[in-house]
This record gives structure tokens, C-alpha cells and sequence, in this order.
């Protein structure tokens, strides 16, 4: 122990006096997998040494030790260049190894690796092929760390792209696509196959699209992963949709809803039966509210039975159905059967189409509470979407409960947020609202390692809350339009998105273009 001590003392000094640079390896952000790969993994690993950062003249390495002649030696006989060493701590090196180096068994633990062998039009020879290629270590590793990034990142979604000379990895972190790394086209065959054979897909399907899942636990967290596979004139593009449990609270006090509105929305999942719509676009949160409201609702007196497509997240105590439409078990076939279960609550995953609504409906007219999603850009849409679809108005009156529109906008990164003065955009709705953030500091994020220089870290949601009071529900039974609905709800007290979001605003949870860019298309 004196001797290593005495030989850490003497690399410190030799740092300082010849004047070696050092880097914080933990401040740098993703580093690109070309960037990873001027190291082989033998060499990284034996002499602890890694690549960081690269320009045209230069490539930049870190290490413990930027005086050991034996690392120097390994290191450059692979570059033409002489690269630029710099000092970072044994353990910093340590945790980059451990990220971009990982072996398959050292985060991962339960990969359910379900390849059935399926073949289409390839030779056996060629399956093969993509076999070795998807279980081979390179591939293994490459898709580890992507898995491994992504979930560091807080992606939601990952998009592996092929290019017509490169592949190129996406991240979407709340919300928003980013780019995080870009490996040669060459490698896009075997991450696609391990890919493949992680999710159960067809491994020699490469014509048609392909759908399927996995689950896996990494850094201790179990992660269901959805798989879309799409044939581009490039290759198969693949998406990945990360469903961790860790970070979605289903705790109604944990969505964002304010004190009043969670008694409003509280109240509504008391009533012995009715129809409660959370309404929103792809990816505004409308799932995690649902399953909010279930958890809310889940006691031992209550037979709670669901229908989606597909089941994000297991729910103790409560009987999920996954809808499989190419064997005929759609919603409105799933509902069907759901009804003789004796159920008291019912979720239908999403109304798309009139039998299946017309089924919710009914329902929560005879005894049982039904909660299901719309896609429509407000609460007050989805009326008018229900009736476009063909329902009648009596029975829309007589049903309905409470329509939750919602969207996500980002939150400020505390790290480096700062005062600022928003340029307020032209918009009458705007305008009309403004008296909501006046006379009020405001904040903004400048960006920062942190946040990966988006000054943003996290989402939030917004909420519009409209309740069938019974001048709300004559309304709709003589079939007036939107905009007097809209006009009648905010006169009986409904708070919308824009108000709703501007109170965020005002609280320092988020900006003024962030509820812009997601309320906008509501006026």
C-alpha cells in the first residue's frame, strides 16, 4: 500500500511540474462510439488508457498514468499521429471502461433471449450469418452500450438509422430527438441481428416491418424495451421504447396536478360509474395518468379489469388483458369479454373507432366506472370527436364524467437556471393570459453539463380539467359547437393548458416558449 501511495505521489508531481493536462472524464457527455473504437478493448482495459475527444490533427486520450512508456508504446502503434495524453483518476477511468468497455454479464441480468428460428427468404447459410454476426462479441458490446447510454441519458426512445455511409444512434430525452453517437454502416447488420434476437423477432425478415419486446435488468432496474422494426431504402431502421418503471411515479399527487385539480380529478374516480377520457397527442403522458388513476382506485372490493395495446407496466392486483388485433381480440372484442368478468372498473387503452365507444359508453351507464385515452388536441375536442364518430349526443351527456386533456413540457435544470425576460409571442391567447406571469421573476436554463446543455432536465405535465356540470351536460345534449363548449367550461371555472401552463411558468418549473411549443396548436 506505501509503494502505491509513493508511486500515485510521484505521478502527482511529475503532473504538476511538467505540466500535463487533466480532464474530469465525468463532466464530458457521450462520446462517440468512433471515438471509443480508436482503442481496442484489450489495450483499454490492460493499460487503462481510453480515447475522449478528437479534431482533425489530433486524438486525445486519458489515463492514470501519462508517463507509463508501456502504454505510449501499445497506443502508438495504432495511431499515425502521436496522440495528446491527459491525466484523469484511476476511478474516473475506471467508470468510462465500466460504461463504453461493459462485459455482457456485468450490468445486464435476466436478458430473456427468445429467438425462435423463424426463416423467410434467406439460405440457411446466410441465417447463420446474421446468427454469428447478433452473438458475436462487438455486437453484444455495442448494443450493451447503447442500452447502457440511453438509460444513463434518460432516453425514452432510442432510433438506430441507417444512412447511405453511416449509422446513427437517437436518443428522444424528455421529448426531444438527440444525437448521440455514430458507428460505420458496416456494423448495422449485427446490431440489428442481436437486436433481433434479444426482442424474438425474425432474424432473416428484412422485407417487413416487425414488432416485438424484451425485458432486461440493468444497473438494478427492470426495463421492458417495445421493438419496431421498419425496411428503409437504407436498411432496417429499428426503435426501441424504454419502459422503466423507476422513473414514473403512479402516485396521483406525483403527475403535476395542482392541489384543487387533484380533488377535482379525486372526486370524479369516486363515483360508482361514469366515463373519465385523458385525452392528449402521442407521448404526452396520458398512460402514466391512467395507470395513476387505476392505482388510486385498486382495493380489494373492486374487480378492476383492463384492454390495452400493449400493457406497459404490470399493476399488482389488477386483471391487464393485452389486445392482440391479427387474432381478432381488438379492443371493442376484448371490451366485450371484459364485461362478463363482472367487472366495477373497466380501462380501455385508447377508443378508436365507434363500436368500441360505443361499448365504453354503454358500460359506464350500467354500473361500471370506464376510463380510456383519445388522441385530440383539447378536452373539448374529444367531445366533437366522439361525435364525429357517431355517437349520440344523449348518450355523450349522459356518460361522461370528466375529460383530462394533458401535454408534457420540459422543466428547467436547476443547475443553471437564470432570470430572464421571455419574448412574448404575438398569439391573442397569449396575450389575454399574460396577467399571470407579470410582475414575476422568471427563469430559464442556460445550459450546462448537467443538462447536456439543453437547460432543460425532466418533464412536467399540464393539465386541463373539464367536468360535466349540467348546464355543461344540456349543452351537449342539444348539440351546440366547440366553441361554445369551450366558452361555458371556462366560464364554469375549467382551467386551461395555456393557464394551466403559465401558473408552471410563474412557479419556476418551466419557460414560456416550453408551454408555447406544446399548447399552440389548442387556440
Amino acid at each position: 500500500m506505501d509503494a502505491q501511495k509513493s508511486s500515485k505521489e510521484i505521478i502527482q508531481r511529475l503532473i504538476e511540474t511538467e505540466g500535463v493536462k487533466t480532464v474530469d472524464l465525468s463532466e464530458i457527455g457521450l462520446i462517440d462510439q468512433a471515438i471509443i473504437d480508436l482503442i481496442p478493448d484489450d489495450i483499454a482495459l490492460k493499460h487503462k488508457v481510453v480515447s475522449f475527444a478528437q479534431d482533425e490533427k489530433q486524438v486525445y486520450l486519458a489515463t492514470p498514468n501519462p508517463f507509463d512508456i508501456y502504454t505510449h508504446d501499445a497506443v502508438s502503434e495504432l495511431m499515425h499521429e502521436q496522440p495528446v495524453f491527459y491525466y484523469s483518476p484511476e476511478s474516473q477511468i475506471d467508470a468510462y471502461l465500466r460504461r463504453y468497455y461493459v462485459q455482457d454479464d456485468m450490468l445486464f441480468d435476466d436478458v430473456e433471449d427468445n429467438s425462435d428460428g423463424q426463416n423467410s427468404d434467406i439460405d440457411d447459410h446466410a441465417i447463420e450469418t446474421l446468427k454469428s454476426q447478433g452473438e458475436e462479441g462487438p455486437a453484444i458490446r455495442y448494443v450493451n452500450n447503447i442500452l447502457l447510454n440511453a438509460i444513463q441519458e434518460r432516453a425514452s426512445d432510442i432510433h438506430i438509422e441507417p444512412h447511405e455511409n453511416k449509422l446513427k444512434i437517437l436518443y428522444r430525452v424528455d421529448g426531444v430527438l438527440h444525437n448521440a453517437s455514430t458507428f460505420p454502416k458496416k456494423m448495422h447488420p449485427s446490431i440489428v441481428s442481436r437486436i433481433k434476437i434479444l426482442s424474438s423477432l425474425d432474424i432473416a425478415e428484412r422485407r417487413l416491418p416487425q414488432d416485438g419486446r424484451t425485458r432486461m435488468k440493468i444497473f438494478g432496474r427492470d426495463i421492458d424495451l417495445r421493438v419496431s422494426t421498419l425496411p428503409t431504402i437504407n436498411g432496417e431502421k429499428i426503435v426501441l421504447r424504454i419502459l422503466d418503471k423507476d422513473l414514473h411515479s403512479l402516485n396521483i399527487a406525483d403527475i403535476g396536478l395542482e392541489p384543487e385539480l387533484q380533488e377535482k380529478f379525486k372526486k370524479c374516480l369516486k363515483e360508482p360509474h361514469g366515463m373519465i377520457l385523458v385525452t392528449g397527442p402521442t407521448g404526452s403522458g396520458k398512460t402514466t395518468t391512467l395507470y395513476s388513476a387505476l392505482n388510486y382506485v385498486n382495493t380489494d372490493k373492486k374487480n378492476i379489469v383492463t384492454v390495452e395495446d400493449p400493457v406497459e407496466y404490470q399493476l399488482p392486483g389488477i386483471n391487464q388483458v393485452e389486445a392482440k388485433p391479427d387474432i381478432g381480440l381488438t379492443f371493442s372484442a376484448g371490451l366485450r369479454s371484459t364485461l362478463r368478468q363482472d367487472p366495477d372498473i373497466i380501462m380501455v387503452g385508447e377508443i378508436r373507432d365507434l363500436e368500441t365507444a360505443e361499448i365504453a359508453m354503454r358500460s359506464s351507464l350500467t354500473g361500471h366506472l370506464v376510463f380510456s385515452t383519445l388522441h385530440t388536441n383539447s378536452s373539448t375536442a374529444s367531445i366533437m370527436r366522439l361525435i364525429d364518430m357517431g355517437i349520440e349526443n344523449y348518450l355523450l351527456s349522459s356518460s361522461l364524467l370528466m375529460v383530462v386533456a394533458q401535454r408534457l413540457v420540459r422543466r428547467i435544470c436547476l443547475h443553471c437556471s437564470e432570470e430572464y425576460v421571455p419574448e412574448l409571442s404575438q398569439s391573442k391567447a397569449l396575450q389575454k393570459e399574460a396577467h399571470i406571469i407579470e410582475g414575476v421573476k422568471l427563469y430559464k436554463g442556460k445550459g450546462c453539463q448537467h443538462c447536456g446543455n439543453t437547460g432543460y432536465w425532466g418533464r412536467v405535465a399540464l393539465f386541463e380539467l373539464l367536468t360535466f356540470e349540467n348546464e355543461l351536460r344540456d349543452l351537449v345534449l342539444s348539440g351546440e359547437s366547440q366553441d361554445s363548449l369551450r366558452h361555458k367550461a371556462e366560464e364554469l371555472g375549467m382551467e386551461t393548458l395555456l393557464r394551466n401552463g403559465l401558473k408552471k411558468v410563474r412557479s419556476g418549473m418551466t419557460t414560456v416558449e416550453e408551454v408555447m411549443r406544446v399548447t399552440s396548436e389548442v387556440f
